[in-house]
C-alpha cells in the first residue's frame, strides 16, 4: 500500500461527520509552488514594483528563507504595495492570474484528497498566510467554503495598506485553527491538519491527525521523528519537455497527414463524410499513440446504441479533440460559430469535417441559427459540442448553456455526456505540449429528450450538469 493509500484509509477510518476537521495548507501543499511567486511575477511584467520594495522584498525574503524569521515582514511589504487598490481590482487580478497560472498548479491528487473528506463528511477549511486574493479563487475550484488567511485592511472598498491581525503564519495559524475548532465545537484531537512547511509545525502538533504534505526537507525530518504520515503527490505536468515537444510536433504532422489522406479519400469517392469518417477513426488513435496517452473507456457501448446523438463533453483541455475522435470515431461533426467559416486556419478542417455553422448575432433568431445543425442530425450525423462553451482552467464544471439542449431537443434526438476525467493533467488549457499517461473517459446513458419542454428546460440542464458532476466525483473505474 502506497503512503497516498494508507493516507485515504486513515481518513476513511476517522469520525465522519462535520465534527472532524481537515484543514490544508496552500502553497506547497495543495499547490505545487507558492501563489505569491506569481504575484510578484505578475508585477514585475507589469513594472508595478518600484526598486526600493524590490530591494526591501529580497532581503525580507532571504532572512525568512535562511535566518528562520516569520512571514510577516514580507507580508507587510506586500500589503503596503497594494494601499490605494480597491478590493474590486485585486479580486479581478486574483481571477485573472489564478486561470492563468495557478489553477495549473493544483496537485491532481489533492482533489482526491478532499473528495475522501468530503464523502467522510468532514469539515474542510484552508488555513493559509496567503491573502484572500490569492487564496480565494483555488477555494473555491476544489469547493472548500471555510478560508482561514491574511485579511488586508478594507475600508470603503479601498486597501489601506494595513492587515487586521497579524499574518497566518506559525503559531499564529495554529491558533487561527484552534479558535475555528472551538466555534464549530469540534475536538483538535480528531482534526487532520495538512502542511508541506516547517513553519506549520504549531498547527500539525495541534491537531490529532498531522500529515505533511509534499513536506520540504525540514519538516520530512520532523515528520519521522513524530512518527506522522509523509506522502509526497506527484506534480502537476506544466512545462515543456523536449520529448515531450517531439512528440507533439509528430502527432500533430501525423494528424495533418491523416487529415490529407481523408480529403483525397473523400475527393475520389465523391463522398466527403467517408474523408471526414477516415480521418476520425485513425487520426486520433495514431496521434494519441505518438503523445504516448492511452485513452481508457468505461461505457464505450453507449457510443453506439444510440445514433444520431448530441455529445457533450466537459471541456478542459486542447487534447479533447484527440480524445473525443478517438472515443466517437465516425458519422460526427463539430459545431462552429458562422464567422469561423471565413477563418484560413479553420476552413480546411471546417470543409473536411462539413461543420455546422451557426450564426450567434441575433438572439431573437436563435432558433433558426440552429436549423443547419438540426439538418446535421436529421441526416445521421452526430454532433459534438461542449456546454460550458469554452475550456475551464481546472477539472471544475462551469455553468452550462442552453444551446445544445435546443439542438436536441429540435432534432428529437438524445443526448450522451462523455465525461473526460483528466485531460487537463495530459494538456492543460494554456499549454501547447501534451504528457504521456492515462486519459479516463466515461461514457454515460443516453438522456431521451422527446418528452421535453421548453419551460422545464433549465431544470433539465441542471439534471444533466449534475450527472457530470456526480460522475466526475466518483472518478474513473
Amino acid at each position: 500500500m502506497t503512503g497516498l493509500e494508507r493516507l485515504h484509509a486513515a481518513i476513511a477510518a476517522a469520525p465522519p461527520g462535520p465534527d472532524t476537521i481537515a484543514a490544508f495548507d496552500l502553497d506547497g501543499t495543495l499547490i505545487s509552488g507558492y501563489s505569491a511567486s506569481v504575484v510578484y511575477r505578475d508585477r514585475l511584467r507589469r513594472l508595478d514594483i518600484s526598486v526600493g520594495e524590490l530591494l526591501r522584498t529580497t532581503g525580507a525574503a532571504i532572512d525568512t528563507q535562511f535566518r528562520g524569521a516569520d512571514v510577516g515582514a514580507l507580508m507587510d511589504i506586500g500589503v503596503r504595495a497594494l494601499a490605494g487598490r480597491t478590493e474590486e481590482e485585486l479580486n479581478d487580478w486574483g481571477n485573472r492570474l489564478f486561470k492563468q497560472e495557478i489553477a495549473a498548479m493544483i496537485y491532481p491528487d489533492a482533489r482526491g484528497l478532499l473528495a475522501a473528506h468530503r464523502k467522510a463528511g468532514h469539515t474542510i477549511v484552508m488555513a493559509t498566510s496567503a491573502t484572500p486574493f490569492q487564496a480565494r479563487n483555488v477555494a473555491e475550484d476544489l469547493d472548500i467554503e471555510d478560508v482561514l488567511c491574511t485579511q488586508p485592511e478594507v475600508v470603503d472598498g479601498m486597501l489601506t495598506g494595513e492587515l487586521t491581525t497579524p499574518a497566518l503564519w506559525g503559531p499564529a495559524k495554529a491558533n487561527a485553527l484552534t479558535e475555528y475548532a472551538e466555534k464549530r465545537g469540534a475536538a483538535m484531537s480528531d482534526a487532520f491538519a495538512y502542511s508541506n512547511g516547517a513553519e506549520d509545525v504549531p498547527m500539525l502538533e495541534a491537531v490529532g491527525r498531522p500529515v505533511a504534505l509534499n513536506p520540504d526537507r525540514t519538516l520530512a525530518k520532523t515528520a519521522r521523528l513524530n512518527g506522522w504520515p509523509s506522502v509526497t503527490l506527484p506534480k502537476p505536468q506544466r512545462g515543456a519537455t523536449p520529448i515531450s515537444t517531439i512528440r507533439t510536433v509528430t502527432a500533430m504532422g501525423a494528424l495533418a497527414a491523416t487529415a490529407v489522406v481523408g480529403a483525397s479519400a473523400g475527393l475520389v469517392m465523391g463522398n466527403r463524410q467517408l474523408g471526414a469518417n477516415l480521418v476520425g477513426t485513425y487520426g486520433p488513435d495514431i496521434s494519441l499513440s505518438l503523445l504516448g496517452i492511452d485513452v481508457e473507456i468505461d461505457g464505450e457501448h453507449n457510443v453506439w446504441d444510440q445514433r444520431p446523438a448530441v455529445f457533450m463533453f466537459n471541456h478542459q483541455s486542447s487534447l479533447d479533440m484527440l480524445v473525443l475522435g478517438t472515443v466517437i470515431k465516425r458519422d460526427v461533426t463539430g459545431v462552429a460559430k458562422k464567422e469561423a467559416a471565413n477563418d484560413p486556419r479553420f476552413i480546411p478542417i471546417g470543409a473536411l469535417l462539413d461543420v455546422a455553422y451557426i450564426d450567434r448575432s441575433n438572439t431573437d433568431k436563435a432558433k433558426a441559427a440552429l436549423q443547419p445543425v438540426v439538418d446535421k442530425l436529421k441526416s445521421g450525423v452526430s454532433i459534438v459540442i461542449a456546454p460550458e462553451g469554452t475550456r475551464s482552467p481546472t477539472p471544475k464544471l462551469g455553468a452550462f448553456k442552453k444551446g445544445a439542449f435546443h439542438m436536441a431537443m429540435q432534432a428529437g434526438v438524445p443526448i450522451v455526456p462523455v465525461v473526460i476525467h483528466n485531460a487537463g493533467e495530459r494538456m492543460w488549457r494554456n499549454s501547447l505540449v501534451a504528457h504521456p499517461g492515462p486519459v479516463y473517459v466515461s461514457v454515460l446513458d443516453p438522456i431521451f429528450t422527446e418528452d421535453w419542454k421548453l419551460e422545464d428546460l433549465d431544470t433539465r440542464i441542471e439534471e444533466v450538469r449534475a450527472k457530470f458532476e456526480a460522475a466526475l466525483a466518483a472518478g474513473h473505474r
